[in-house]
C-alpha cells in the first residue's frame, strides 16, 4: 500500500495534516486515510502502522485533490450513530479530529471547546463530484444485478438438482472459463440470513426468497451468480428450525461449508450465544477429520494446484445488535477476534480449520440494517487469494459432486446422540459387527472405492457366527499371513476321487503356497488338533450384507448329488430322441391288429389336437384309435376285446357307450389274443421302468436338504429367481449358485466356473453375477467346516437310493461303482 509521494502530489491538501503523529510528530501533511485506524496518515506513520500483524490488513485509501474526511465521533467505535458516515465540515485543531455539523454542535457548542480554532472544509463541489461518482458506479452495479435470478443446488434430502457440470454454468449464468469464488452464508433460523445477501451482494432485490411468515423461507440450498465481484453466493437452510431429517440437513450444511471460500455466520442476537461457537467448532473439525481427505483427492482429480493447508473457508461473524455494544466496544484495547478465540477455548472448540475468522459487527438505532461494513469486509477478503484461488465453476460443482456421493444416505434421528452439531455418525459407515456391535471407522459409501469394512476395536467370539478364520502357520513364520479353509478334497483331486479320500482320511486343509497340511484322518488314530500344528487362529468382525461366516465348506453330500443329477440329465437328454422313436416302433410292432398304427397317427381323434415328437399318443382299448390324454384318461373293462375284467384306458365315446356290446366274430378275437399277450408283457416292462423313475426321484429330493451346504437358501425360501425375479413353479427349476447359495433360473445361472473358496475346485454352477467377480482364493470362511457331518460315501448311498422302492437298476450302479470306487 504504501509508495513515495511524488512532488506533484505535495500541497493537494494543504489544510489536512497526520492526525498519528506516531512517526512524524503531526508535522507532516497527510497522504492516506485509512478507514479502521479511524485517522488521516502521512507517509511514514503510514508505512510504521501498517508494518504491524494486526494491523496489515486494513483497508486505507490515498487523498486526492480537494478531499473531505469523514467525521470521526460518526465512524469510531464509540460514535452516537455507528455506520452512518457523514463527511467532516470542519475541523478542530485543539482536538485534532474532523467533525460533521451534527457533532459540533453536540461537542463543541459549550464549555472551553467551543473556543478551540477549527478549520472550515469547502466540501460543495467536492462532494457534489463525490457523490456524482458514487451514484453512477452504484447505478452501474445495480444494472448489472438486474437479472440475477437464484435456483435450488441441492434440495433437503441432499440430492443435487443440477445435472452437470454445463448444466450447473447454465443456471449460474456465468462464463465457463470465467474463475469465481463461493461465498455461503449460515445462521439460526429468523435472523435474516436471504435478506443479508439480497442487500450485500445484490443491492436489496429479492434474489433469494424472504418471508414474514414462521415457516422457514428457504429449504435446501440456493445458488445465484453476482456479476459484481464474481462470486457464486449460496443460500442456506437455518439451524433450530423444526424440520424433518434434521441430521441429513445438517450434514448437508457442512458440505457447502467444505466448498465455500468465504463463510459467514449471521446471527441478530444481542450477546454471541454459545451455538455459534459450537458449530464452527463442530465444523471445523468434522472438516478436518472426514472432509480434508476427499477434498485432497478432489483437488488432484480436478488439477488445482492448491496446497492441502489452505483448502479451509475464510468466517466473517456479522453481528448485529440493537441494545447491547459491539463485541469489544467495552474493551477498547482488545481485538474483538482474541474475544472469540477466547470464547472458543472456553468452551473447548479449537476452529483449526479456518483460515481465518473475523468479526464485523453493526448496531441498528433505527431500520434498515447498514450492510455496507459487512460489504466491505467481504471485498477485502475477496481480494485475498492466499487462503483460496478463484476456480472454474465446473471444479466447484466436482467438489460438490464428490462430497454428495461420498457423504449420503438416512440417518435415523432417533438414533444420534446431539453433542455435537457434527457427530461422527453423519459421516461414516453406518455398518455395526453383527458379533460385537463395534461400528465401522470409514466413511461412508468406502465400499464403492473396493475398501472393507474396518473397525479400531478388536473382535469377540460369537458362537452364532462362528468367525474364526486361520491362517497359515507356515506361511506366518515366513512373513506371509494366508488364509486356509477346511474343505473336502483337494484342489488336485478329482470330483470322485476326492469322495473317495474324504471318506477315507477326513477333511484336508490346503494352504496355497504349502499345498495339503492336514488330513482329519491322516492316522488310525493320534491325530492332532491342527490349531496346535499347523494354523493360527484370528477373531475377526463379521459385517452385515457379507457371507463369510454362514458357509460350510463340507459339501460332499451335495457335490455326490449334483454328480449324481448330471449323469442322469445326460442320459435322459441323449436317450430322450431315440427312446421315441424305439418305443413308436416297439408299440406298433406288439400292438393289437385293431390298433391303427402310431405313423398314421397326427392329431387326437376327438379333440383333433396336432401330436408334437414328445407327445404321448394313447390308443383307445374299445375302438383302438388313437387319442391325447385328456380325451382317453377314463377306464372301464373291455373283455370283448380279450382284455379280461381288470378296467382299462378308453376314449370318452367309448367309455359313455359302454353299456353297447360291439359285434365282433369271434375269429378275430381269436387273432387278437397272441398280440394282447406281447402288448400286456410290453406295458408290464413301462410300469417298471417308470418306478425305476420314481425310484431315483424321490429319494434325490428327500436328501437334498440335508445334503445343503449351510451358506444356501433352503429351497422353500425360493419364491422366484433371485436375479430376472421370474417366480418358480413346476415347469422352471431351481438352481443354486455354489458361490453365493442364492436360488437361480437356469438362463441366469449357466455359467461355470471353480469356486475354491467354497470348496469346489473344480468347474461347476455359478450365477451370473458371481462369474464377472474375481475369485477370492484366500477369503476366510467359517470353522464351522472343522466339525465334519455324518455322511455315507459315494457307494453306500448309491446303493441305498436305487434299492429304494424293490427296484434294481443294474446299469447306473454298475457304471457308478466304477467312480465311487
Amino acid at each position: 500500500m504504501s509508495a513515495q509521494t511524488s512532488p506533484a502530489e505535495k500541497g493537494l491538501n494543504p489544510g489536512l495534516m497526520c492526525q498519528e503523529s506516531y512517526a512524524c510528530s503531526g508535522t507532516d501533511e497527510a497522504v492516506f486515510e485509512c478507514d479502521e485506524c479511524c485517522s488521516l496518515q502521512c507517509l511514514r506513520c503510514e508505512e510504521e502502522l501498517h508494518r504491524q500483524e494486526r494491523l496489515r490488513n486494513h483497508e486505507r485509501i490515498r487523498l486526492k485533490a480537494g478531499h473531505v474526511p469523514y467525521c470521526d465521533p460518526c465512524k469510531g467505535p464509540n460514535g452516537h450513530s455507528p455506520g452512518v458516515r457523514q463527511r467532516a465540515a470542519v475541523r478542530c485543531q485543539t482536538c485534532k479530529i474532523n467533525l460533521c455539523l451534527e457533532c459540533q454542535k453536540r461537542t463543541h457548542c459549550g464549555g472551553n471547546r467551543r473556543r478551540h480554532p477549527i478549520t472550515v472544509y469547502h466540501v460543495s463541489k467536492v462532494l457534489e463530484s463525490l457523490e456524482g461518482e458514487e451514484m453512477d458506479e452504484e447505478t452501474k452495479r445495480k444494472k448489472m444485478t438486474e437479472k440475477v435470478v437464484s435456483f435450488l443446488l441441492v434440495d433437503e434430502n441432499e440430492e443435487i438438482q443440477v445435472t452437470n457440470e454445463e448444466d450447473f454454468i447454465r443456471k449460474l449464468d456465468c462464463k465457463p472459463d470465467q474463475h469465481l469464488k463461493v461465498v455461503s452464508i449460515f445462521g439460526n433460523t429468523g435472523d435474516g440470513k436471504s435478506h443479508t445477501l439480497n442487500h450485500t451482494f445484490f443491492y436489496g432485490r429479492e434474489v433469494f426468497k424472504t418471508s414474514p411468515a414462521q415457516e422457514s423461507c428457504t429449504v435446501g440450498v440456493w445458488a445465484a451468480y453476482d456479476p459484481v465481484h464474481k462470486v457464486a453466493v449460496i443460500d442456506t437452510e437455518g439451524l433450530l428450525g423444526a424440520t424433518v431429517n434434521l441430521s441429513q440437513r445438517t450434514r448437508l450444511l457442512l458440505k457447502v461449508l467444505a466448498i465455500s471460500d468465504l463463510v459467514i455466520y449471521r446471527t441478530h442476537a444481542d450477546r454471541l450465544h454459545n451455538d455459534l461457537f459450537k458449530f464452527l467448532g463442530d465444523a471445523s473439525e468434522a472438516y478436518l477429520k472426514h472432509f480434508t481427505k476427499e477434498l485432497k483427492a478432489t483437488t488432484a482429480r480436478c488439477g488445482l494446484d492448491v496446497p492441502l493447508s489452505t483448502l479451509g473457508p475464510a468466517v466473517i461473524i456479522f453481528h448485529e445488535t440493537v441494545h447491547t455494544q459491539l463485541l469489544g466496544s467495552d474493551h477498547l484495547s482488545e481485538v474483538p477476534e482474541k474475544l472469540i478465540q477466547d470464547r472458543f477455548r472456553k468452551l473447548g472448540r479449537f476452529p483449526e480449520a479456518f483460515s481465518s475468522i473475523h468479526y464485523k459487527g453493526t448496531r441498528t438505532y433505527n431500520p434498515p440494517t447498514d450492510f455496507s461494513g459487512l460489504r466491505r469486509a467481504l471485498e477485502q477478503q475477496l481480494e485475498n487469494n492466499t487462503t483460496r484461488s478463484p476456480r472454474h465453476p465446473g471444479v466447484i460443482f466436482k467438489a460438490l459432486k464428490a462430497l454428495s456421493d461420498r457423504f449420503s444416505g438416512e440417518i435415523p434421528d432417533d438414533q444420534m446422540a446431539h453433542s455435537s452439531f457434527f457427530p461422527d455418525e453423519y459421516f461414516t459407515c453406518s455398518s455395526l459387527c453383527l458379533s460385537c456391535g463395534v461400528g465401522c471407522k470409514n466413511s461412508m459409501n468406502h465400499g464403492k472405492e473396493g475398501v472393507p469394512h474396518e473397525a479400531k476395536s478388536r473382535c469377540r467370539y460369537s458362537h452364532q457366527y462362528d468367525n474364526r478364520v486361520y491362517t497359515c502357520k507356515a506361511c506366518y513364520e515366513r512373513g506371509k499371513e494366508v488364509s486356509v479353509v477346511p474343505k473336502t478334497s483337494a484342489s488336485t483331486d478329482s470330483p470322485w476321487m476326492g469322495l473317495a479320500k474324504y471318506a477315507w482320511s477326513g477333511y484336508v486343509i490346503e494352504c496355497p503356497n504349502c499345498g495339503v497340511v492336514y488330513r482329519s484322518r491322516q492316522y488310525w488314530f493320534g491325530n492332532q488338533d491342527p490349531v496346535d500344528t499347523v494354523v493360527r487362529t484370528e477373531i475377526v468382525h463379521v459385517w452385515p450384507g457379507t457371507d463369510g461366516f454362514l458357509k460350510d465348506n463340507n459339501n460332499a453330500a451335495q457335490r455326490f448329488l449334483d454328480g449324481m443329477n448330471f449323469m442322469a440329465q445326460s442320459v435322459s437328454e441323449l436317450s430322450l430322441g431315440p427312446t421315441k422313436a424305439v418305443t413308436s416302433w416297439l408299440t406298433d410292432q406288439i400292438a393289437p391288429a385293431y390298433w391303427r398304427p402310431n405313423s398314421q397317427i397326427l392329431s387326437c381323434n376327438k379333440c383333433a389336437t396336432s401330436f408334437k415328437d414328445n407327445d404321448t399318443k394313447h390308443h383307445c382299448r374299445a375302438c383302438g384309435e388313437g387319442f391325447c390324454d385328456s380325451c382317453s384318461s377314463k377306464t372301464r373293462p373291455v373283455p370283448e376285446r380279450g382284455w379280461g375284467p381288470a378296467p382299462v384306458r378308453v376314449c370318452d365315446n367309448c367309455y359313455d357307450s359302454r353299456n353297447v356290446q360291439l359285434d365282433i366274430a369271434e375269429a378275430q378275437v381269436d387273432d387278437e389274443g397272441g398280440t394282447l399277450i406281447a402288448r400286456k408283457v410290453g406295458e408290464a416292462v413301462q410300469n417298471t421302468l417308470g418306478a425305476v423313475v420314481t425310484a431315483i426321484d424321490i429319494p434325490l429330493g428327500l436328501v437334498k436338504d440335508a445334503a445343503r451346504p449351510a451358506y444356501w437358501v433352503p429351497d422353500h425360501e425360493i419364491l422366484h429367481c433371485h436375479n430376472c425375479r421370474k417366480e418358480f413353479s413346476i415347469k422352471l427349476s431351481k438352481h443354486h449358485c455354489r458361490a453365493c447359495g442364492q436360488g437361480f433360473c437356469d438362463e441366469c445361472s449357466h455359467d461355470r466356473r471353480a469356486v475354491p473358496s467354497r470348496g469346489w475346485d473344480h468347474p461347476v454352477r455359478v450365477c451370473f453375477n458371481c462369474n464377472k467377480k474375481p475369485e477370492k482364493s484366500n477369503e476366510c470362511f467359517s470353522s464351522r467346516a472343522w466339525t465334519s457331518i455324518p455322511i455315507m460315501t459315494g457307494k453306500r448311498l448309491l446303493c441305498r437310493i436305487l434299492s429304494s422302492g424293490g427296484v434294481y437298476l443294474q446299469w447306473p450302479k454298475k457304471e457308478l461303482k466304477q467312480h465311487s470306487s
